[in-house]
């Protein structure tokens, strides 16, 4: 049984598997003609954080593909409070075919497949959002026809989108160049897990503090927030620390002139992007959130189709 924790435990070989599966099932849906692949499944969706892009597209994709999903509230079971990780894995995985979790601590989610019997879907943790990053390699997939080779630049907190983005290009064989403040940087274990992989594809890594200097070149540029969910008391620091690492035009004019620019959303528009580059020609915000969707197919038929075919 796999579960999916983290980019860095799937294979380049798995990692294909689930874009050549999202594009397919996008085919299909595009066509009108969704196949139930997960006829009678159910999707347990454990959620501490709330979220727009991840529990509707999941929601979506098990009713188009002929399951359904369940949403359970943060005061519902109060993961780890209330009750420990390990039981609500334990009761919750006897009911349900597939678990999703949106949660705060990365260890729920390690808790949570160490003792489901069920796969088990990081739908974001504070470590990474490998979710998020399938479908983004996904839609850079579709926008430009091929990963190897394409450089991606990240501008901002190396948060947990940055980390996935980091594990995906280089097991992919993309180049990833990060600038961010002094500070804000990957976690030494993140970068050296990185460095195996890129090793093994091909990809460069490059990290720097100077934004212009990361977007030079760039086929891509992606950013997030500056102050994540959870860290609303470094709101203040962060706003005074992040302004030089805007993607505004001027640091876009520094990018190749047919860059996309990319951001998992919700923006906060004026501060880490502007409304000029998120509404501009480049931006591929909107396809990504959709993507969400078709991405969240790949990885269902993965883990629930495929693996037990």
């Amino acid at each position: 049984m796999k579960h999916l924790i983290s980019i860095a435990d799937l294979s380049s070989e798995e990692l294909w598997h689930i874009l050549n599966r999202a594009r397919q099932l996008k085919d299909e849906w595009r066509s009108g003609g969704n196949r139930p692949i997960l006829k009678g499944k159910v999707m347990g969706m454990i959620f501490q954080k709330p979220s727009l892009r991840t529990r509707i597209s999941f929601d979506v994709a098990m009713l188009q593909l002929g399951g359904q999903a369940l949403y359970i509230s943060p005061d519902e079971i109060r993961l780890g409070e209330r009750e420990s990780v390990p039981d609500v894995a334990r009761v919750l995985s006897r009911y349900v075919d597939v678990i999703m979790a949106r949660v705060f601590s990365h260890q729920h989610i390690v808790d949570l497949a160490t003792y489901s019997r069920v796969p088990v879907i990081n739908g974001l943790s504070d470590y990474s959002h490998p979710c998020q990053g399938i479908a983004d390699m996904f839609t850079i997939w579709e926008k430009l026809g091929y990963l190897k080779g394409v450089k991606l630049t990240y501008v901002g907190d190396a948060n947990n989108v940055a980390v996935s983005l980091l594990f995906a290009a280089t097991k992919l064989g993309m180049d990833f160049t990060i600038a961010h403040p002094p500070g804000y940087g990957l976690p030494a274990e993140v970068l050296r897990r990185a460095e195996e992989f890129a090793r093994g594809s091909g990809s460069r890594i490059t990290v720097t503090h100077d934004p212009v200097a990361a977007v030079r070149g760039a086929q891509v540029v992606y950013t997030d927030v500056w102050t994540s969910m959870g860290q609303e008391a470094e709101k203040a620091e962060r706003e005074a620390v992040f302004p030089p690492y805007q993607v505004n035009i001027a640091l876009l004019s520094h990018a190749r002139p047919d860059a996309i620019v990319m951001h998992c959303l919700p923006a906060h528009r004026g501060q880490e992007i502007t409304d000029e580059v998120a509404d501009s020609s480049h931006s591929a915000l909107f396809d990504q959130a959709e993507n969400r969707l078709h991405a969240q197919k790949g990885i269902l038929a993965f883990l629930m189709v495929d693996q037990v075919a």
